[in-house]
């Protein structure tokens, strides 16, 4: 067996002398993680920004320029010293993310409004420099790039927050779909049925199994490389494979550049098991199963394409799935890379394809 110990282990036998009394001793907590408050790296962060910071030059200039050209000349000014500031304090507070991580949450606060002041004098003195403006308006210009970078900040803060709930709707829907009384039922019934045919193979399938549930029930992390979701999905499709026989004919094209690349834990494996609940298993001739990864450039392309069963079975129609599963896969690549990743989902000719696209990990 892969971990004979497992099942071999015995009880130690107590000794004959009680062991002395130790000397209680206070254990110290474990250490909480560092983490930043904000993430200003992502290109959607980069432009928000800019389109926030835009909105509101366009607005203010408004009350000091009573025409339409006027307007536009201030707005371009404005726009001068404030856009160069916006790019300053992102790439200063995404340069400074591992050190700003170890403040407190206080500081992380203070540090980004001192950070987002000195960007705005910077900008300033831009138009100083350049001539563009006589008179350079320093403290009106440090204390409107501190309440930029507030602003900005909560506005992260807000938005790491709503992570947390749509994280756990998607790891108790995985953990439904995961625990399903059938699909264990169907494993045990088909490792029951090789125990004494085929006991090699009934242990590996009770082991894959083990390793599934060992990996749903797991405290879930932030990410996962694509090498540790195809392993989890080998191991699932290892299981159904016992349960369908020839009717599950499975094609893997994976390409090892591609194994870096950071998903949400147990992502693939609902795309593969829908994949077989909608293809495999209302179709009496079984179905093609194709999983493919493939990097191009920056971006990894990852692909769960499944043959489609006849319109009717047995004069009744096919069950449809309500999209829990896509919905949850959706949400997780796009609070994980926001507007980096890429999804889609539908009918490809006789095939149903689902397509993912997200940033490689050099």
């Amino acid at each position: 067996m892969r971990n004979p110990s497992i099942l071999s282990a015995t009880p130690t036998a107590s000794p004959a002398t009680p062991p002395a009394t130790p000397v209680p001793t206070r254990v110290k907590a474990p250490a909480r993680p560092v983490r930043a408050l904000f993430d200003a790296c992502q290109i959607g962060v980069v432009l928000r920004a800019v389109l926030f910071v835009e909105v509101v030059v366009a607005v203010a200039t408004l009350f000091a320029a009573p025409t339409l050209s006027e307007w536009l000349l201030l707005a371009a000014t404005v726009t001068g010293g404030a856009l160069p500031a916006t790019l300053v304090w992102l790439l200063a507070t995404c340069a400074l993310k591992k050190l700003l991580a170890r403040l407190p949450v206080p500081a992380q606060y203070a540090a980004g409004a001192l950070l987002g002041a000195l960007a705005a004098l910077y900008g300033c003195g831009l138009l100083r420099l350049t001539g563009v403006v006589g008179t350079a308006p320093w403290l009106a210009s440090a204390l409107a790039g501190a309440l930029f970078a507030g602003l900005m900040m909560a506005a992260l803060v807000l938005r790491a927050r709503g992570q947390t709930p749509a994280a756990t709707t998607a790891r108790l829907a995985e953990l439904q779909s995961r625990i399903r009384p059938h699909f264990l039922f169907n494993t045990l019934n088909s490792a029951i049925a090789l125990v004494r045919q085929e006991p090699a193979k009934a242990e590996a399938m009770l082991e894959d199994l083990s390793e599934l549930f060992r990996q749903a029930l797991a405290d879930p992390g932030e990410s996962v490389t694509l090498a540790d979701e195809i392993a989890l999905a080998e191991r699932y499709l290892a299981i159904e494979q016992v349960r369908f026989g020839d009717r599950l004919r499975i094609r893997w094209d994976i390409d090892p550049a591609a194994h870096g690349a950071r998903l949400p834990p147990l992502l693939l494996q609902p795309l593969v098991e829908n994949a077989v609940k909608h293809g495999v298993e209302p179709s009496p001739d079984g179905a093609r199963l194709r999983i493919r990864t493939e990097r191009r450039g920056a971006m990894v392309l990852i692909e769960v394409i499944n043959s489609l069963p006849p319109l009717r079975w047995a004069d009744a129609p096919l069950p449809r799935g309500h999209g829990i599963a896509l919905d949850n896969v959706r949400d997780r690549l796009r609070l994980l890379h926001d507007m980096q990743a890429q999804f889609h989902a539908g009918m490809d000719e006789k095939s149903y394809r689902v397509r993912i696209a997200i940033p490689a990990e050099s």
